[in-house]
């Protein structure tokens, strides 16, 4: 039996297949208002291997030369980003434990190639907040670690519909993408896997 760092909550099947298919939907709205673009890393400019975009009053942006951080602008279009979908929103209340709602989503789309090293979710004020994290689509090997970089690591599988809550102890844990499993669902016509992140950024209300 697999067993996660305190915090952390896999909640497999959350959404159900009618639950996914409507939220793809909403997705596909949030798409075409703000586009889809490709993140750069701080510094060396390297573009990241997913395609990116945000809904909410902030978004989570990068790029060479100003770095990680959250912005109300969507850095092509240059404008606000699309307001989190209420299905979110319940989502949130759901499983998260926080009575603030969620500032930002971050909408990921990994290709059978793309990759999410491990990271630490960090650029926000508030991290008493937990953040809550949905799969769609193709099947993903995901993998949480310490809150210490080099730390003991767990992998397990998030197939389309899984939820999961990093919360608590486990809110700073290291976590990344290992590897996407190409053809594991028929969510996405075109295949792939989208993951949608919520997040509360500033502290209080």
């Amino acid at each position: 039996m697999l067993v996660l760092p305190k915090g952390i909550r896999h909640i497999p099947g959350f959404l159900d297949h009618d639950a996914q298919v409507s939220l793809v939907e909403t997705i596909r709205g949030i798409v075409t208002e703000a586009p889809l673009y490709v993140p750069e890393m701080p510094r060396t400019g390297k573009p990241m291997s997913v395609r990116m975009t945000n809904c909410g009053p902030l978004g989570w942006v990068t790029d060479r030369d100003r770095g990680y951080r959250y912005q109300a602008l969507h850095p092509v279009t240059k404008n606000p980003w699309p307001p989190i979908p209420m299905e979110l929103l319940d989502l949130w209340g759901a499983v998260s434990g926080c009575r603030n709602q969620p500032q930002a989503c971050l909408v990921n789309f990994y290709d059978e190639t793309a990759r999410m090293g491990l990271h630490q979710d960090r650029d926000e004020e508030d991290f008493t907040a937990p953040v809550v994290s949905i799969s769609l689509g193709d099947t993903c090997l995901f993998r949480v670690g310490e809150t210490t970089r080099g730390g003991q690591t767990a992998s397990f599988k998030l197939a389309s519909g899984d939820v999961v809550v990093l919360g608590g102890e486990g809110r700073l844990c290291f976590h990344g993408v290992d590897r996407i499993y190409p053809a594991t669902s028929s969510l996405l016509k075109n295949g792939g896997r989208i993951n949608l992140t919520l997040r509360r950024v500033t502290a209080g209300n």
